[in-house]
């Protein structure tokens, strides 16, 4: 089958870094890793087969094309592996029991926890709490965490792949390709907006207007928040989208003293570090990364606030991180999807499903959000698009597999 192929080469995962750093908004194919190739389709006994409909590129998949990724991480990933694990497919053959037939449309949620691997439940996993399991490197698979970053399971961005029946979810038939093809990036903010759910009065600062924020403002407004949100965005698309979303004010890279003044925190004049604020927001979502967002979250913060990184950070360099002591604030991470509570039951539910859900209630507003489409031939150009959001204005970037 026809795939793109990641490839282990410190030298081209170098240059890639060192490209990136002159041009951050170009793709360079002839120094990446990446190659569209012929494999073999061997997927792992017992596994659905998929034909490829839609993959969308994650900011996960560019980081690693640009040399951005932590190196803590490399064990939780094992090459030559096909990209891609926002993945929409049709089955074309099922294990007997499974619960799938061919023909089938279905959304494919991309961990790979212990039952995917043929082991006992670890606590997590026990738990429900799955994207946390401790068996990534072990059992019948081969080290990664996700599709699209294990050699043996290969990920979405190729004519075919694979999926543990347990990770698959039936997509309804009035659901447009282009909508399920959000289920995956939906989920990735999903969670943390779950796990964290704001109370009513509460100010929800929202950092990063692309699709992450972008989710994290309708998916508060799908679920019933009445909390004020605060976007902030780099792009006037992004802007736009964000109120149209449901945010009640966007911003423009605000400078610190507009974002105070937005989440209702006095403004300090300090002789060094460009003043402090008092006061604040009861919830900062940073669905961007980086040094100089985290401190602009920490000071956005009233006392006892909380902020969560939604948008994975490998580092934070020169950040001043003295309010999240002198404030007493919480800082999280948030690790993919698992289980949550939904706040409209109070009952705990699967966050992949619960995305689902959302897309298909026909409120959910999608219009604007997959703004570009490419066949698989064309993975520089689409790679460049999804690189230049400015220059493309480009939201969700995703190949078409399609007939």
């Amino acid at each position: 089958m026809k795939a793109l192929i990641y490839e282990k080469s410190i030298p081209r995962y170098l240059a890639s870094a060192l490209a990136a750093r002159l041009d951050r908004r170009r793709f360079f194919p002839r120094v990446s890793p990446l190659r569209l190739a012929e494999t073999p389709y061997d997927p792992p006994a017992g596994w659905v087969r998929l034909r490829t409909l839609l993959c969308g590129i994650c900011g996960s998949d560019l980081g690693l094309l640009k040399g951005h990724e932590s190196v803590l991480l490399e064990p939780y990933a094992s090459m030559p592996s096909v990209l891609g694990h926002e993945i929409l497919a049709v089955v074309e053959e099922a294990p007997d029991g499974s619960g799938f037939s061919p023909g089938q449309r279905v959304a494919v949620e991309p961990i790979l926890p212990c039952e995917t691997r043929g082991l006992a439940p670890c606590r997590f996993c026990a738990a429900g709490d799955y994207n946390l399991c401790e068996n990534f490197l072990r059992g019948d698979l081969p080290p990664g965490s996700f599709l699209g970053f294990n050699a043996k399971a290969p990920g979405g961005m190729a004519e075919r792949t694979a999926a543990h029946p347990s990770r698959l979810f039936p997509v309804p038939d009035h659901v447009p390709d282009e909508t399920a093809v959000l289920v995956d990036s939906l989920a990735s903010v999903l969670h943390p907006v779950l796990v964290h759910f704001p109370g009513d009065a509460d100010t929800v600062v929202i950092n990063g207007m692309g699709i992450l924020g972008q989710h994290a403002v309708r998916s508060l407004r799908a679920l019933g928040s009445k909390a004020r949100i605060v976007a902030v965005a780099r792009h006037g698309f992004q802007a736009l989208a964000a109120k149209a979303g449901g945010a009640d004010v966007v911003l423009r890279s605000p400078s610190r003293q507009a974002l105070g003044e937005a989440v209702g925190a006095t403004f300090t004049p300090t002789t060094l570090g460009g003043g402090n604020l008092e006061g604040g927001a009861d919830l900062f979502l940073d669905c961007a990364g980086g040094a100089r967002a985290f401190e602009q979250g920490l000071l956005a913060l009233r006392a006892g606030g909380g902020y969560v990184m939604v948008g994975t950070t490998a580092r934070l360099s020169g950040a001043d991180v003295s309010s999240l002591w002198f404030r007493q604030l919480t800082a999280v991470g948030s690790a993919s999807y698992g289980h949550a509570t939904d706040p409209r039951t109070g009952k705990r539910v699967r966050t992949y499903e619960v995305a689902l859900e959302l897309l298909a209630s026909g409120s959910y507003p999608v219009d604007g959000l997959v703004t570009h489409l490419f066949r698989l031939d064309d993975y520089a150009k689409a790679f460049t698009a999804a690189f230049d959001k400015r220059g493309h204005a480009s939201m969700k970037v995703a190949f078409d597999l399609r007939p």
